[in-house]
């Protein structure tokens, strides 16, 4: 057997999802070259083996080999974060910046279709898309007049930077029934767990969604996904839970950005772990070598973790020593851009008016409070009653605007990902407070670490919400 070097690709046009996972699979069986192994496969040889190995025995972590691009259309946004909601796959989904909305795109749920409540439910709907197509004609003119032309700028150039600007303070009208598309990247493995939580959840749509995804999927993948059943002890989990909650007495909490928990020592962690790599000592040793550094030593060290790193240059493995959670309040737009940042630890709150919501400065600025307090005025009331006769379904009435609870776990290399990301100039207002807000977090317990960050010293949290936001918690109810 010839031992040259071969890197070559097995074509997803030509073979199967499920005959690719295989063909790796009995690598590990088979010393003959992967394209040989390929030959002898066949659809029905494929899904017997998986049948035998990967269900039978267990060896699921072959399924990741077999990879689907699926195309989802026309679902709510609401369903999206059911989706969205596996660390392992990857996504892009229309955008509420770049495009604007049809004013009838969006779902009715199976379980409101033909009830007393669809009528209202409609109704809320087609004020709130309303709302915001005159939103829209009254911001572009407030948009071209705050959005000076740059040197050198064409009129098609500039005329859409406007527009963007208007449709980012519109989007926060849209509620979360709105229809959009979503591409999703998944293998096998996770795919086949998610299809077991939208099977298990509380909305029909996205049950529904799961049921057709598995459909689907089977067709590329006769064996991988097919035993994909509900979570059985998620109903029961959710109601006992739901329970203990109702019983916790609400306090008030006014911190919007709170710090819950940190590893005091994270930056002697991650010191330490470096030293660890590159050279030859126990751990505890480097440790004990970092804890008796002085200001100048640890700076240094510092320093020298990120001397030469480029912009576009991921910062070392060794950052992830260091984990924060956080307890945050954001509002929905935000959200939906937070959620996509996956290496986190996420959990959220279901989307409803309590908290308030969001009240930006250019709706005053362009002559539009009035409709946009009345509009998040009616969403609330027909969330409350939507909700009353069917819980969990008043969420697809909410807009953007809304605020919502979400606690998540990250450690610091990938705060560094999701700051500089959503720090940058271009991101979204809503989304920058957030990240400027953790930021500032990080930077009050791990200060020499924490100014490596890439973010403009000029702006803070403090300093979004004065320029942006009349209002951070708007009572609507």
């Amino acid at each position: 057997m010839p031992h040259d070097r071969r890197i070559y690709r097995l074509s997803p046009s030509q073979l199967s999802a499920e005959t690719i996972a295989v063909t790796f699979a009995k690598t590990s069986r088979s010393p003959e070259p992967f394209d040989e192994i390929a030959a002898q496969l066949d659809a029905e040889k494929s899904s017997k083996f998986s049948e035998k190995w990967i269900v039978g025995y267990g060896h699921s972590s072959v399924a990741e080999h077999a990879v689907l691009h699926l195309a989802l259309e026309n679902v709510s946004r609401l369903a999206i974060e059911t989706i969205e909601g596996n660390r392992l796959a990857s996504y892009t989904e229309k955008s509420t910046r770049y495009q604007e909305w049809d004013p009838k795109a969006y779902v009715v749920p199976p379980e409101l279709k033909g009830s007393p409540l669809e009528g209202e439910y409609c109704q809320t709907l087609d004020m709130l898309f309303g709302t915001y197509a005159e939103a829209l004609e009254v911001l572009k003119p407030w948009s071209e007049a705050n959005t000076p032309r740059l040197e050198g700028e064409s009129e098609r150039a500039w005329a859409n930077r406007a527009r963007v600007k208007a449709v980012d303070v519109a989007r926060f009208i849209l509620p979360a029934a709105s229809m959009a598309n979503v591409g999703v990247t998944m293998n096998a493995r996770v795919l086949e767990y998610a299809i077991k939580k939208m099977l298990s959840s509380e909305l029909a749509e996205v049950r529904q969604i799961g049921e057709e995804v598995k459909a689907v999927a089977t067709q590329e993948l006769p064996t991988l996904v097919k035993y994909a059943q509900p979570i059985a002890h998620l109903e029961g989990l959710r109601e006992r839970s739901r329970a203990f909650s109702s019983r916790i007495d609400t306090l008030p909490n006014e911190e919007w950005c709170r710090l819950s928990k940190y590893d005091p020592d994270g930056e002697n962690e991650i010191l330490a772990a470096v030293l660890y790599r590159f050279g030859d000592d126990s751990y505890q040793v480097c440790l004990d070598q970092v804890a008796n550094m002085d200001e100048n030593a640890r700076q240094a060290l510092v320093d020298l973790l990120f001397d030469g790193v480029g912009e576009f240059d991921v910062p070392l493995r060794e950052l992830e020593y260091s984990n924060y959670a956080f307890d945050l309040v954001m509002d929905q737009g935000a959200y939906f851009e937070f959620k996509r940042h996956r290496m986190m630890s996420q959990t959220v709150q279901q989307l409803g008016p309590d908290l308030g919501y969001t009240l930006p400065k250019a709706i005053l600025e362009a002559g539009f409070e009035a409709p946009y307090r009345q509009a998040m005025r009616s969403a609330a009331e027909a969330f409350v009653k939507v909700e009353a006769s069917m819980p969990q379904l008043g969420s697809y009435l909410i807009p953007n605007a809304f605020n919502r609870r979400v606690l998540c776990q990250a450690n610091l290399r990938e705060l560094f990902h999701f700051i500089k990301l959503r720090c940058s100039e271009n991101a979204h207002f809503s989304i920058r407070r957030v990240g400027r807000g953790m930021a500032e977090k990080v930077q009050e317990v791990h200060p020499a670490l924490a100014r490596k960050l890439r973010v403009d010293e000029k702006e803070s949290s403090a300093s979004i919400a004065a320029d942006f936001f009349e209002g951070l918690t708007e009572s609507a109810l």
